[in-house]
């Protein structure tokens, strides 16, 4: 299994965590949870066969996607299965960066996973081909990188407010009460809400869970010895118990649970 990353050049690193590419050559079919982190991915599958996921609003089990797919803003776990020969590449973008490139409200997309062709129609197609054709990671990666910089320069400008409210949640070691952020805004809750939700996909409220979350997955990959308790703390936690419910909800498992079966990639558990 080989998973390349790549950081896209200024003024993309705006809108673009980062591009990545996985390969793999497995004896059988990967099965795989992703938990939420309230972003946009876009994936291209490279080869001919389907990646079959399931997600909280599709009650019929699994479904299949072959070409690309667009994942919204996810605040629920779901399950996946990779072919055992799987090449994908896809787009991980910033809170609130894909929807000045998505065409409709990131919150139609909530806890949704559809073909990317859906949205974007013979864009999509042509964008696969090219990728398909071209040869090498660094190839494909700057592929995307020139498609979505020649895109960006047709989009509307980030909504000011909204970056500040995303990095005031991402970033701060406790939930920060939505009326602060308003006020220094100079905003009414509700229309703060309503562009919020309508970039970023989720509520601010919700939006601020789901980053309390993942401060604890992050760290989690950096400490050895874990004491859930002082973690608790630095990640705005009223108690242990408060922890475990939101990792009940968002992993589907205990912390406990959560650890053994981590992954090599972030945001990715064995089922």
């Amino acid at each position: 299994m080989l998973h390349n990353v790549y950081i896209p050049r200024p003024p993309l690193t705006d809108f673009v965590h980062s591009f990545w590419l996985y390969n793999s050559n497995q004896s059988s079919s990967v099965k795989e949870r992703a938990l939420p982190g309230g972003t946009v991915e876009i994936v291209f599958n490279l080869h001919d066969d389907v990646v079959q996921v399931s997600n909280s609003k599709d009650k019929t089990g699994l479904r299949s996607f072959r070409h690309a797919l667009v994942s919204g803003p996810q605040s629920k776990f779901f399950d996946g299965e990779i072919p055992a020969r799987a090449s994908l590449i896809g787009v991980h973008f910033k809170p609130g960066g894909a929807y000045p490139f998505l065409g409709l409200p990131a919150n139609e997309l909530l806890n949704s996973i559809e073909p990317l062709d859906a949205l974007w129609g013979g864009r999509a197609v042509s964008l696969r081909e090219r990728l398909l054709e071209a040869n090498g990671t660094t190839s494909k990666f700057r592929i995307l990188e020139d498609f979505f910089l020649t895109e960006m320069r047709r989009c509307l400008p980030l909504n000011s407010a909204v970056e500040f409210a995303v990095n005031k949640l991402h970033w701060a070691s406790s939930s920060s009460r939505i009326s602060e952020i308003t006020g220094k805004l100079g905003m009414s809750p509700r229309n703060f809400i309503e562009i919020f939700s309508k970039q970023v996909g989720l509520t601010p409220k919700l939006f601020s869970r789901l980053q309390r979350f993942q401060r604890v997955v992050r760290f989690t990959e950096t400490v050895h010895k874990i004491k859930w308790n002082d973690f608790c703390l630095k990640c705005g936690y009223y108690d242990q118990a408060h922890l475990i419910h939101d990792f009940r909800t968002f992993a589907g498992c205990t912390p406990t649970d959560y650890l053994h079966r981590k992954t090599g990639r972030l945001n990715h558990v064995s089922t």
